[in-house]
């Protein structure tokens, strides 16, 4: 009955956080039609009405930790679910991201994204798909923010291994920007294609940002190492079973 009746406050807190887009992004139109800070301000108020909403109606309460990054930096985050986009794009003052270019056709999250600076792509074909990827966030060089890409390429749910792919790499070779590492335990309480939300306290963790000048292979390893670890920590510290890597 306890988990029925859990899974119901889920499934009315995800309607209206969806719902809640609406009358957000109405209120924020007028401003970001003329300026991007509207459309950062419709952000913010979004993921903060979201993270407010999830304490009280599923017990999931959130947590920022680490020094939040405000210049121009790259952002390589781990990627459990939708939360943790929340939660960094919650946090981080001017925040934009690798998406597909599919994200372009859906109402209202198509065109803020492309006024806060999203970069859309293709990721049908890999090779191709870096190449427009780093022309694309060059041709947005102009437009300051934060941009973020997860370098295993897809949500990861708890426990589960997967690669880091190249991409990241080539755009850390080619931007020549530090690179912020960022964990997270998200997965642990909101799993991705499911309703049901677990109480707890979900973190994420901005780590200390990787110096441009690395071989990408050696980039590669080091953001992996870094964020793999951390990650394992923040579930272990939310109650989920030790990983052996």
């Amino acid at each position: 009955m306890r988990y029925a009746i859990q899974w119901l406050r889920s499934l009315i807190f995800s309607a209206q956080a969806y719902f809640a887009m609406v009358p957000i992004a109405l209120i924020f139109l007028p401003w970001a039609l003329i300026d991007r800070r509207g459309a950062f301000g419709a952000v913010h108020a979004w993921t903060g009405w979201i993270r407010w909403t999830a304490s009280w109606m599923v017990g999931l309460k959130s947590e920022i930790r680490g020094p939040i990054p405000e210049g121009e930096v790259m952002i390589a985050a781990k990627h459990q679910s939708f939360f943790d986009i929340i939660l960094i794009c919650s946090a981080l003052p001017r925040p934009k991201f690798i998406m597909k270019k599919q994200l372009l056709w859906a109402p209202i999250v198509g065109w803020y994204a492309l006024r806060i600076g999203c970069v859309p792509v293709d990721r049908g074909r890999r090779g191709a798909a870096i190449k427009g990827m780093v022309e694309k966030v060059r041709a947005n060089a102009v437009e300051p923010g934060q941009l973020i890409i997860f370098p295993q390429g897809t949500r990861v749910a708890a426990g589960v291994s997967m690669p880091y792919k190249v991409g990241v790499g080539v755009l850390y070779n080619e931007l020549k920007a530090p690179v912020v590492p960022v964990a997270c335990n998200v997965g642990v309480f909101w799993p991705r294609h499911a309703v049901y939300r677990k109480p707890g306290t979900a973190v994420i963790e901005f780590l200390p940002a990787i110096e441009p000048g690395l071989p990408i292979r050696e980039f590669l390893a080091t953001v992996e190492e870094v964020v793999e670890t951390r990650s394992d920590a923040l579930m272990a510290e939310a109650g989920f079973p030790a990983l052996e890597r």
